[in-house]
């Protein structure tokens, strides 16, 4: 890990959190946290990302101020579809961040299996519930490291590319 990514979350929550208002705060707290602590990884994993707060201005600012040479942020979903009719601000922002961002699909995965988590090298989240929005986040090692094999085991065995940045036609 590199000395950005050990940096103290700070204000990132510790700990277990509940219901739709609580998880979507988080996201945009992690986020804006991210640019500012000099994150150079992110993964975002979720069945559709339905009820994350991707589309919303702030997020997009956070996500601007964190993306710059060097980050990497990864996308792990069943499908894009919620995205695409959801969140086209970020449709939009990814589109133009394409050379940073990796996007995966699992479309066979069953939506309650698949990761609904925000992992970085210093800080994770993990919604354990994704349908009540309960989980848990933190700093610790054992919590990031266990969240990063998790991860890296749908993302290199259960997935392949999607969601591509534009369409091409003839």
């Amino acid at each position: 890990m590199e000395a950005s990514d050990s940096a103290a979350p700070g204000a990132l929550l510790e700990g277990r959190f509940e219901g739709c208002n609580a998880f979507a705060q988080l996201v945009r707290d992690a986020l804006a946290h991210a640019g500012q602590a000099g994150w150079r990884e992110i993964i975002l994993s979720d069945a559709s990302f339905f009820d994350w707060p991707l589309g919303e201005r702030a997020v997009i600012a956070s996500l601007d101020a964190w993306a710059r040479s060097g980050r990497q942020l990864t996308m792990l979903a069943k499908n894009y579809d919620e995205v695409v009719r959801r969140h086209p601000r970020f449709v939009r922002w990814r589109s133009t961040w394409d050379h940073i961002i990796q996007c995966r699909v699992s479309p066979n995965a069953d939506a309650l299996d698949l990761p609904s988590m925000l992992w970085s090298p210093a800080w994770v989240m993990h919604r354990l519930d994704p349908v009540r929005s309960v989980g848990v986040a933190g700093a610790e090692p054992g919590r990031r490291v266990a969240g990063y094999e998790l991860l890296r085991e749908w993302i290199q065995t259960k997935s392949s590319p999607g969601f591509s940045a534009s369409t091409l036609g003839l």
